[in-house]
């Protein structure tokens, strides 16, 4: 090995091992910011943070979407909806919730969740879905018959993306490439592009100030949050596509809510279309963008209660 060789070698090692450091001491400051708010409970293939507000009311499984966790709904929602007895969770890979090996894909969370209602001792709890979490609710309903009551989506992903980036597109990399990734780039990335993106994911609602401590967004700023999304962008395809084509049979009451000014999912596609193909189902629209859950607490507690009336 030349001199000159030598050189880019230690250079690009120096530079590695820098992010490496840079993004251990990011990932530490997310944690600490964000920490675990409830207690964590085992299931096969993961160790899931839960939060359970208590009570004896009735009962209401919450699970977030993509670079969520429990603080998304706890933010305001939760204050909405006394008499109730929540049960927030972080998704398996997300937060302060662990699996073992990689990403599980949404099938698999899905059990993960059914699981967990039974380690809970929950007789069919109300399952509420945001985003992501809605794909993983519905996998839920069509894969565990009678687990349920009754599924409302918020603002849910439920059927392919038809403008998934190239990028996206596809199988997702190699899981030690993404963990390179994550220990590498893509934590200092998000940091600088961060505000960006959350200000398209709101809009047209403002991102609260206080949104990375009080709502957990900062927790995001993890490589295991972006291992798990690279995985999970890409896998949302795959997953909704077979589920879409089982909805005509799914039994279980669904309502959706959706922002009528939802930039991030279509509305149509993802609302009215899924709405039409499960028999039954309801689609509700009300003002507001992607977040409802924490721009628009009051509206989305009143559409929940209805929900849990009627189911």
């Amino acid at each position: 090995m030349n001199k000159s060789m030598k050189t880019a070698v230690t250079t690009t090692a120096l530079i590695g091992g820098g992010l490496i450091l840079w993004t251990a001491l990011a990932a530490g400051a997310a944690g600490a910011i964000v920490p675990p708010d409830g207690e964590f409970v085992d299931v096969p293939g993961a160790r899931l943070h839960v939060v359970d507000t208590g009570g004896d009311g009735p009962v209401a499984v919450m699970l977030h979407g993509l670079y969520g966790q429990v603080r998304n709904f706890s933010y305001a929602l939760t204050q909405e909806l006394a008499g109730y007895r929540l049960i927030l969770v972080d998704r398996p890979g997300w937060g302060h919730s662990t699996v073992d090996g990689t990403q599980p894909p949404i099938e698999e969370q899905a059990r993960m969740i059914a699981d967990l209602i039974d380690v809970m001792g929950l007789t069919r709890p109300l399952l509420v879905g945001h985003s992501m979490g809605g794909a993983v609710a519905l996998a839920l309903a069509l894969n565990h018959p009678g687990k349920v009551r009754a599924v409302a989506l918020i603002a849910p992903l439920t059927r392919p993306m038809p403008k998934m980036p190239k990028w996206l597109r596809g199988n997702p990399p190699p899981a030690p490439v993404r963990a390179v990734t994550g220990w590498t780039v893509a934590v200092p990335t998000l940091m600088l592009t961060g505000p960006a993106i959350a200000k398209h994911v709101f809009a047209p609602d403002s991102v609260p100030g206080d949104f990375g401590t009080r709502g957990g967004g900062a927790i995001g700023m993890r490589p295991s949050s972006y291992q798990a999304a690279t995985f999970e962008l890409h896998d949302a395809n795959r997953a909704t596509e077979a589920m879409v084509a089982r909805y005509p049979s799914l039994a279980t009451p669904v309502a959706i809510l959706y922002g009528r000014d939802d930039k991030l999912l279509d509305r149509d596609v993802q609302g009215r279309r899924t709405v039409e193909a499960i028999p039954g189902a309801t689609l509700t629209l009300i003002d507001g963008g992607h977040m409802i859950p924490i721009t628009r607490p009051r509206e989305t507690a009143r559409w929940l209660r209805d929900v849990a009336i009627v189911a």
